[in-house]
């Protein structure tokens, strides 16, 4: 996360923001090429390893285009889903970290057809599936309680759906290892990999001593009496006032230099929160 941090501070500054809605636009543009011509797509976008050492070398970066469903009702609710997720992705993250996470996911994606194309000699249009999957993913392992409506009905939290779609994908995996087609097992995990390391490298795997239990059942208990009573806190014994302090736990930007802070704008009032908080607090309503 240091070296992230570190490519963060040299080349933030060219991040594309708002790089979810230039995504959408794309499928957009993939949706109404199929309908005109339903082999447009596979003629002259698709991502063909053969084609592209011939010369063709914009199928590295058109074949993203194609659209999630074919109906215009689901592609319409799967835009305004992506659109929503990758907003909060790059909300909670920044506008780099999301581009970084985004755009390896395309490289790995390319990555794997050309282990096919290697093995195979064919280039397998496996489409942008997987990539997807993994902005899923992504949210709901950043913010697992998030609930969504089952068939709009049925609430339940991001984090089972996760954990379905990570079921799912496995099978994915095993399914094809088991039918001899290995190269398709190694290109779903390729596919997955900017998931992946996100996931592994956000864990902490230290051996959690009696005190660290005591230090975490401290917080959580400070998280639940946290009052937002200021921006004045009390560090290294002396009054100090912070430019940000979350309304939830209470923490500030002395507690944690890495800490990103946003104001909400559901919130009656001005409630700043931590990237922890900022989608999981209970909005703020004046009587």
């Amino acid at each position: 996360m240091n070296l992230i941090n570190k490519l963060n501070r040299k080349f933030g500054k060219y991040a594309i923001h708002n790089l979810m809605l230039y995504i959408v636009i794309l499928y957009a543009l993939g949706f109404f090429l199929r309908t005109i011509d339903p082999m447009f797509y596979f003629k002259f976008l698709a991502l063909d390893v053969e084609k592209v050492l011939h010369g063709q070398i914009w199928r590295l970066v058109t074949f993203i285009i194609l659209p999630p469903g074919d109906n215009i009702l689901f592609l319409a609710i799967a835009l305004y889903m992506y659109y929503a997720i990758g907003t909060a992705l790059e909300n909670a993250w920044g506008a780099f970290r999301f581009n970084l996470y985004y755009f390896s996911g395309i490289l790995f994606n390319i990555l794997a057809i050309v282990i096919i194309y290697l093995i195979t000699g064919d280039s397998v249009n496996i489409g942008i599936t997987y990539l997807n999957n993994s902005l899923f993913l992504a949210f709901a392992a950043l913010f697992p309680n998030v609930q969504f409506l089952l068939f709009y009905i049925i609430p339940i939290k991001v984090k089972y759906l996760g954990i379905l779609y990570g079921a799912v994908t496995l099978n994915s995996i095993f399914t094809s290892f088991r039918a001899g087609e290995y190269y398709i097992s190694i290109a779903i995990i390729v596919c997955m990999l900017n998931f992946l390391i996100f996931f592994f490298s956000s864990r902490n795997y230290r051996k959690v001593s009696p005190g660290e239990f005591k230090r975490k059942a401290e917080f959580k208990r400070k998280v639940k009496s946290a009052k937002n009573t200021g921006n004045v806190v009390d560090f290294h014994g002396r009054k100090t006032i912070t430019r940000h302090k979350c309304a939830v736990c209470g923490r500030t930007e002395l507690d944690d230099e890495n800490l990103e802070f946003r104001f909400c704008s559901k919130c009656e009032g001005n409630y700043e929160y931590c990237m922890d908080h900022l989608f999981t607090h209970e909005h703020v309503k004046k009587p």
